[in-house]
């Protein structure tokens, strides 16, 4: 072979490297499928609903005569259902290869000359494994798939798959967007503002509720994704628009609202405060923050303990995450039947005040009225959101917040008072925990987010929130029919005892009334303890050191001096120790005289030290005399230092016992892993033994005051009902043993009296929203047998689709009006049995017998096989009895 030939033939086979990126292969793929969604999408009604396209297995002939050119085509497929290979696609002159593909059964993995193609069946069964298991990846299907293919598993086949199921869901999404267009549900916010009836559909005749909507939000990190590496971004540069995520740019509206509280260094008393990282690595400048504040830090007043703790929990989350993940988690608000209203992306930061303040400014603008918002720093937030823009409409409604009533426990009693729930009126039995139970469900989401893209990322979510939210909605019925049953069992059982205990202590409701009052107005009035006298503080304490220093230095100075020879007018006298019984070691002794010797070195240099720092601080406090132990200024401070002791000490037991109570709810949770359970066990029990030693340093401090308190024992300082003696046990200056609702009787009948109030209101909320499904059900039943008859006169080949959105959702009424029906005959229930008319809409017509009674009855025999096989007609979401069993717990014990 020549060189010449030997170059050519190189030439021939040589290949031009792709200079592209993944973002420039993304871009181009997503240019090239969006002018063909709108046909993909008729293509797609064509097939599912309409009538089939012809398959042939046949290769195309082309016929001469009539010079028609063969657009048939042969393509390799995944099925799951049939395992084929390759199909045949038959295909018009006027279609697209996608479209064409389409209308056969297929999704081809590019949008033009695909070589490869999924079947719609495939990628269904993908999404309907999906809406049940959130973390079933793109990667587990297609092991699937290569497994039920006999072949190994192939890396690009997971590529294909992942960008096929992207646009099958684009498909997908434009149809049911063109569903909602025909049911008149396509407006702005229309989801979020409607999506629960049970809140959302007022009636004319209905009592008037104390606040129009109960809401919850809180933050999660778990939906964290971690942020491409430095210099770097992400290769999809697609967006998703959806009507769960709050703009980006909406929310950074809020961002310079609240800046980061720059903490004094002083001292704390009573518990330590910990600073939260700041979002930026900007230092900020002199006198000012720069740095976004988080949702305590719009406060005008000092700081509470209550956003004190929530501050240390949330620094030490933060400085873990921060620099790692792009979105470090989601801000979400949900209703009290845990319906979604929207979600907000948390980006390289903790839980800063824009996102709740974004949050409760879509609420003003999209919903109005008087809202009743639970947050786990609600007390604190709320003074954030008076001091912002926010504040003047915020007010004006009548809105406000509390704080959620298992976290509610872990706050200060002072503000239990005020923002815990129980002693909230209108608020019912509710407990406002209810995204705890949401973010147990969206964990499941973390492992196919943690690496997704951003687009895919917010796909995922979108898709769960939108099953659990259809979820959420089948089991309305059941939620209220179990209120309305516990806020029953509730009265029958303590009503009773309200009565008897109010004549055992020959007192009146309306004195009970008078004890809460004076309970709130006492709390709100007591104070930590004054700092001021920090600095006399140390100084006793330095006196007292240099005091125990010196005598130490007396007493080895007199035993060093005591063994030494002494020299006479006679000479050198020797001084001989007293013998030691057995034998004696020289070694041993010369080395006790030296560690002697050291030692008296030591409290001689401590001694002067304390001297000179003791001489410093009298200069700086104008202190003339030094004080002696007998003055009564040293007396004073002696007490203010016991004080402190006590109140340290009854913090670290405080801590320990709220810590204890968190464990015990995690060991209880139902998605609780089993080393998880097995880690927190072990904590709890160590936990156990630190609060033993919590107690005996408690109550050595508590024999110290003058005059001593009573102290504790370990099995009084376990019990969850010890929680709100803690506010009681801290006022060291005023004696209220003597006070009527201080007596554990007295209290204790306040509680139940609350409880028993709370679950009153329950029946009166519970009545009003029962009612509201009722008529909204009917109501929707009309609209869908109105708009299906429409779509079939006008043989829109949306009608299909509509029909099976109608029958999910029918079922799904059917097992509400189930419940509603049981409630309705439920011995002690007060309300009207019957669907009303809604608020400003006109009367509807006669409803029309329908598929819906069929599928009522169904669910009425479904739901009495359920009962008689003993299953808990429980809500699904098992966390929620779990967590209302320890609140239960909380209200209800005896102390």
């Amino acid at each position: 072979m020549t060189r010449a030939h030997s170059i050519s033939c190189s030439t021939a086979y040589r290949r031009t490297r792709d200079e592209r990126t993944w973002k420039n292969r993304m871009y181009n793929l997503d240019a090239n499928w969006r002018p063909q969604i709108p046909q993909l999408v008729q293509a797609y009604l064509q097939w599912k609903y309409g009538a089939p396209s012809p398959q042939s297995t046949e290769p195309c002939e082309e016929t001469g005569t009539s010079g028609a050119e063969c657009y048939d085509f042969d393509i390799d497929i995944v099925d799951i259902y049939t395992k084929k290979k390759t199909v045949h696609i038959k295909r018009g002159a006027d279609q697209t290869t996608a479209e064409a593909l389409v209308l056969h059964g297929y999704l081809g993995t590019v949008p033009i000359s695909p070589s490869l193609a999924i079947s719609l069946d495939t990628l269904e069964l993908f999404r309907c494994i999906r809406l049940f298991k959130a973390s079933f990846s793109t990667e587990a299907f297609t092991k699937l798939l290569c497994y039920m293919y006999f072949i190994p598993y192939r890396r690009y086949y997971r590529t294909a798959i992942a960008d096929a199921f992207d646009i099958y869901l684009t498909i997908l999404r434009d149809v049911n967007r063109n569903m909602m267009a025909e049911l008149g549900r396509d407006s702005p916010d229309w989801r979020a503002v409607n999506a629960c009836p049970a809140c959302a559909y007022k009636l004319d005749d209905e009592v008037p509720a104390v606040f129009d909507r109960i809401l919850c939000m809180d933050g999660n990190n778990s939906l964290k994704r971690l942020a491409p590496a430095a210099g770097r971004s992400s290769g999809d540069p697609r967006t998703f628009d959806s009507d769960y995520f709050l703009p980006r740019s909406y929310v950074a509206e809020f961002a310079n609202e609240v800046k980061a509280r720059q903490q004094q260094k002083k001292p704390d008393l009573m518990d330590d405060v910990h600073d939260t990282g700041l979002d930026s690595d900007d230092p900020p400048a002199p006198g000012e923050s720069t740095a976004e504040g988080d949702p305590t830090d719009g406060a005008l007043e000092n700081i509470t303990p209550c956003a004190s703790h929530w501050k240390a929990a949330s620094a030490d989350a933060n400085k873990r995450m921060w620099g790692v993940f792009e979105e470090t988690g989601i801000f979400a608000c949900c209703c009290r039947h845990g319906i979604i209203l929207w979600l907000t992306d948390m980006v390289r930061s903790g839980e800063l005040a824009k996102y709740p303040l974004a949050i409760v400014a879509k609420i003003q603008s999209a919903i109005g009225g008087k809202n009743m918002i639970g947050y786990d720093i609600g007390c604190t937030f709320q003074k954030t959101v008076q001091s912002s823009r926010l504040g003047p409409e915020f007010a004006s409604s009548g809105s406000r917040f509390c704080v959620n009533a298992f976290h509610g426990y872990s706050h200060a009693y002072t503000c239990q008072v005020h923002f815990h729930p129980n002693s909230i009126a209108g608020v019912g039995t509710e407990d406002l925990e209810t995204l705890e139970r949401v973010f147990g469900d969206s964990n499941e989401l973390a492992p196919v987010t943690r690496y997704a893209s951003p687009y895919r990322r917010h796909v995922l979510i979108d898709l769960f929130f939108h099953q659990r939210d259809a979820e959420k909605y089948a089991n309305l019925g059941l939620m209220l029919y179990n209120n309305y049953a516990q806020a029953l069992d509730i009265i029958e059982e303590k009503a009773p005892m309200i009565d008897e205990t109010l004549k055992t202590l020959g007192i009146t409701m309306e004195n009970l009334r008078e004890y809460t009052l004076e309970e709130r107005n006492y709390f709100s009035a007591l104070q930590d303890e004054d700092p001021k006298n920090v600095h006399l503080v140390a100084y006793v304490e330095a006196l007292q050191d240099l005091r125990k220093t010196s005598d130490e230095l007396h007493d080895v100075s007199r035993r060093f001096y005591d063994n030494a020879a002494s020299a006479g007018k006679t000479g050198t006298t020797l001084t001989f120790m007293e013998p030691v019984r057995g034998p004696t070691d020289y070694a041993a002794d010369l080395s006790a005289t030296r560690k002697l010797e050291t030692r008296r070195r030591y409290l001689r240099e401590r001694v002067a030290q304390l001297t000179a720092e003791v001489n410093v601080m009298e200069v700086r406090l104008d202190i003339e005399q030094r004080w002696q132990p007998g003055d009564s200024n040293y007396r004073e401070i002696v007490q203010y230092i016991a004080e402190r002791r006590y109140h340290r000490a009854l913090g670290r037991l405080q801590r320990l016992v709220i810590l204890r109570l968190f464990e015990l709810h995690k060991l209880n949770l139902s998605r609780t892993g089993y080393k998880a359970r097995t880690y927190i066990a072990k904590s709890l029990q160590t936990r156990c033994k630190a609060i033993r030693n919590a107690v005996n340093a408690y109550n050595e401090a508590a024999r110290a005051l003058e005059p001593p308190r009573e102290t504790l024992d370990w099995s009084k300082a376990s019990h969850y009902a010890f929680l709100e003696e803690f506010a009681l046990l801290r006022d060291t200056k005023n004696d209220i043993r003597d006070k009527p609702w201080a007596k554990p009787i007295v209290r204790e009948t306040m509680r139940i009296v609350q409880r028993v109030e709370r679950a009153r209101e329950e029946l009166v909320n519970v009545t009003r929203e029962i009612r509201r499904l009722h008529t909204s059900i009917r109501d929707e039943e009309l609209l869908f047998s109105a708009v299906l008859e429409d779509l079939s006169n006008r043989k829109d080949p949306l009608h299909g689709a509509m029909q099976d959105y109608v029958r999910h959702r029918r079922g799904a009424s059917a097992r509400n009006m189930a419940y509603i029906q049981r409630l309705y005959a439920l011995e002690g229930f007060t309300g009207t049995p019957s669907s009303g008319y809604r608020a400003g809409a006109p009367l509807p017509a006669l409803v029309r017998p329908s598929q819906l009674q069929t599928l009522v009855n169904e669910e009425m025999s479904a739901v009495t096989q359920e009962e008689h096989a003993t299953v808990d007609a429980i809500d699904d979401d098992e966390m929620g009895g779990e967590v209302y069993a320890i609140m239960e717990y909380l209200a209800d014990i005896t102390m």
